[in-house]
């Protein structure tokens, strides 16, 4: 059940990511359960001990190591051979997953799911950029093109900040779009599931993948979650949108004076479809119940393979979101 409204379409860039929003995220990181070797060097230390240009450790030189890493000094004052070692830095590759698809565009105002979530993942993304980790983007599902498409290819960087604001403004709100440059692809046919198996198949490098979606899938969700954990290398999280109103609309349209009792014509945002169902205190309250039980079931998806489920609703703050419950579950620290 869905009560849907028009998108605040952001205008500028800057509607995304207000700029005090920014100073406080200047001092958080994208953080791992697991620690993942990249293809470039990064700015992400790691456990493992290499040739960066940070001083770690001493240990006894064994035959076959780099001579270049003696100490000289140290055999000059002790007469021993001991290798320097170095704290090696690795590469995070970030990837975002977002769904535009029409049930995104249920709720009002702020409110409105692609709101928060093209609001959300920006926020991630500037983390993830001003750090210097690899950060792409996928936007799937829009509505003006069936089903469509975009990637933002591997970037890094504080200064990609202005292009990933402006590929989340155009390839989330189609209508709003400008010409800036951002690397829109051209839109293929991607469903939820085809978008994150195709993901799965041609991600280059290992990291964080976070998926932003109602989960709300004609035919279930299972098979492109499940491509990612097939996929191997990826600290997985999926950030479950849903808006008050389809947690428990009778108790929000009744803040507002509003009843759903009664006869009424429900129509499906994906399919189209629609049915006539008379709406019953008791209807009602099967309808939280099925809610709890699909959150729950993901959530059950989620942990047997390994990934991380957060239910968020879009009257939360996004700030508090990210700096208190994010760090909380140890996606940010």
């Amino acid at each position: 059940m869905q009560i849907v409204g028009s998108p605040a379409r952001p205008d500028r860039p800057e509607d995304l990511l207000p700029p005090g929003l920014m100073r406080r995220l200047d001092r958080l990181d994208i953080r791992s359960r697991k620690i993942f070797p990249g293809k470039l060097q990064g700015e992400r230390r790691s456990k493992k001990r290499g040739q960066s240009v940070e001083f770690d450790d001493y240990r006894q030189y064994v035959r076959g190591d780099d001579p270049r890493f003696i100490d000289w000094n140290v055999y000059a004052r002790m007469d021993r051979l001991v290798l320097k070692l170095f704290l090696e830095e690795e590469d995070m590759a970030l990837h975002i997953a977002v769904d535009a698809s029409g049930s995104m565009r249920a709720g009002q105002g702020d409110q409105c799911k692609l709101v928060f979530a093209s609001k959300l993942a920006m926020a991630l993304g500037y983390v993830g950029l001003v750090k210097q980790n690899r950060v792409g983007m996928t936007v799937f599902g829009r509505t003006e093109d069936a089903g469509g498409l975009a990637r933002l290819e591997d970037t890094r960087g504080r200064h990609q900040v202005r292009r990933m604001c402006q590929f989340v403004v155009d390839s989330m709100y189609p209508e709003s779009r400008m010409d800036t440059g951002a690397s829109l692809a051209e839109a293929t046919k991607a469903s939820f599931n085809e978008a994150l198996t195709g993901i799965a198949r041609q991600r280059i490098g290992k990291g964080v993948m976070i998926v932003i979606s109602d989960f709300l899938v004609p035919g279930g969700y299972e098979q492109g979650l499940k491509s990612l954990a097939a996929a191997g290398g990826y600290d997985t999280y999926c950030l479950q949108l849903l808006t008050p109103d389809e947690i428990d609309p009778a108790k929000q349209l009744g803040a507002a004076g509003g009843s759903l009792l009664g006869d009424l014509r429900l129509t499906d945002i994906e399919t189209g479809g629609a049915t006539e169902v008379t709406v019953t205190k008791e209807l009602l309250k099967r309808y939280r119940e099925r809610v709890r039980e699909y959150c729950d079931s993901l959530a059950k998806f989620c942990a047997s393979r390994a990934m991380n489920h957060m239910l968020v609703t879009t009257d939360q703050e996004i700030e508090s979101l990210i700096l208190e419950t994010f760090r909380r579950r140890g996606l940010l620290g």
